[in-house]
């Protein structure tokens, strides 16, 4: 049986009186879907590596920590081998690559038993930036000393050089003491 095609005027009405429909959207990657529902639950069980990366100081110590630090924390899908990848400043690789298993028995200590199986190296400059420890204050100069030192200090004129010289002279003082 042959079917004719309509007509242009045919064509046209039959446009008229039935829409097509947009397609539908396809589904968001699942990785944006479940961007939100990750970040809740790692800030819940705290379990990855951003949460390395915060107590990285106090799991390796502070002289690996001040060499490398954790970039990612890959998890097999089939329940296999786990990996650590960690950045490495410069020629300290090698120093690292040595202390490879002290450093997954601590990671593994942190994270559970067996967490990570696997320790990857990646040489580069290192993003965080060392923060210097805080200055401590000095503890202030006794009595005597200090009016020794505004004794001796009484000639000089009141102003930003006075101040100078009296900072520069308990300095001084307490290094002797």
């Amino acid at each position: 049986m042959v079917r004719q095609l309509p007509s242009a005027e045919d064509a046209v009405r039959i446009l008229r009186t039935k829409r097509t429909r947009p397609l539908p959207r396809p589904p968001p990657p699942a990785g944006r879907a479940l961007r939100g529902y990750l970040k809740t639950m790692d800030a819940r069980f705290s379990q990855g590596a951003d949460a390395l990366a915060v107590r990285w100081r106090e799991i390796v110590g502070p002289e690996i920590a001040r060499r490398t630090e954790p970039v990612k924390l890959v998890r097999s899908r089939s329940r296999g081998a786990s990996s650590l990848e960690i950045r490495v400043a410069g020629p300290a690789a090698a120093i690292i690559q040595h202390q490879a298993h002290e450093i997954l028995a601590r990671v593994n200590l942190f994270l559970g038993a067996e967490a990570v199986q696997k320790l990857r190296i990646v040489q580069g400059p290192l993003r965080r930036v060392e923060q210097p420890p805080p200055k401590r204050r000095s503890a202030p100069l006794d009595a005597a000393l200090e009016a020794r030192l505004a004794a001796d200090l009484a000639g000089t004129p009141e102003g930003k050089l006075k101040d100078a010289l009296m900072a520069l002279g308990r300095g001084v003082l307490r290094r002797q003491v």
